[in-house]
């Protein structure tokens, strides 16, 4: 069995606190380390499939190109090297590295203009803001920036959501999910994290934590 290392986008699944103070972890976190270690014992990974994880691979490229022009940032691509060290695994979305800027990007693709965090003045999520300790840990960089973008939904997930919806027309229908006429400071929000040296030894901890769980795990199974 390889050592349990948790990713990045996960953390904030481990990071929830238990409801009594005898216990050390969550019922969260433990169903979380039931089904990865599932995936281990039957060599199977458990798929997740949702309308906004398929818009916000489909638009990935396109984020990043809206993003470096409003941001003015010159040559911002995908990031493609994955990190790791004795308690994390990650691949940031882009990192900007030049001679006056020293940043990761970590990019949110709203669904529509309801779920964009518009009138957000902190991290509207918390696992974002440990997923953004994760990777400074993994990077050895001090800043990051969580940004969410509000792109048009490409045609084929429109006409998936609209399935036939007769009571409206499609070409009326499809108009709730473009953005591209919107002033492009409605449709970009920037969230500044930093690193944070106590939370990273604290996501480490609760890691080996977790590794004491897997473990009375298998030996209930004698694995």
């Amino acid at each position: 069995m390889k050592e349990f290392k948790i990713r990045c986008s996960a953390i904030g699944k481990i990071m929830t606190n238990p409801r009594s103070k005898t216990e050390t972890l969550s019922k969260t976190t433990k169903s979380f380390l039931e089904e990865w270690s599932k995936e281990q014992i039957y060599s199977r990974k458990k798929e997740i499939f949702s309308k906004y994880l398929d818009k916000g691979n489909a638009v990935e490229a396109e984020s990043l190109n809206f993003i470096a022009k409003e941001l003015d940032i010159s040559n911002l691509v995908k990031n493609e090297e994955s990190f790791q060290n004795g308690f994390l695994t990650g691949t940031p979305d882009a990192i900007v590295d030049d001679a006056l800027q020293h940043y990761i990007i970590d990019v949110k693709n709203s669904w529509d203009c309801f779920s964009f965090p518009l009138y957000f003045n902190s991290v509207p999520n918390k696992d974002y803001y440990w997923q953004a300790q994760g990777y400074m840990a993994l990077t050895d960089i001090d800043r990051y920036k969580l940004i969410y973008t509000l792109m048009d939904t490409p045609e084929e997930l429109i006409q998936r959501e609209y399935f036939g919806d007769e009571s409206t027309d499609l070409v009326e229908f499809a108009s709730k999910y473009k953005y591209s006429d919107i002033d492009s400071r409605y449709r970009i929000k920037v969230f500044e994290i930093y690193r944070n040296e106590e939370d990273i030894r604290k996501i480490y901890d609760r890691v080996v934590e977790c590794r004491s769980y897997l473990k009375s795990l298998w030996v209930d199974l004698n694995f």
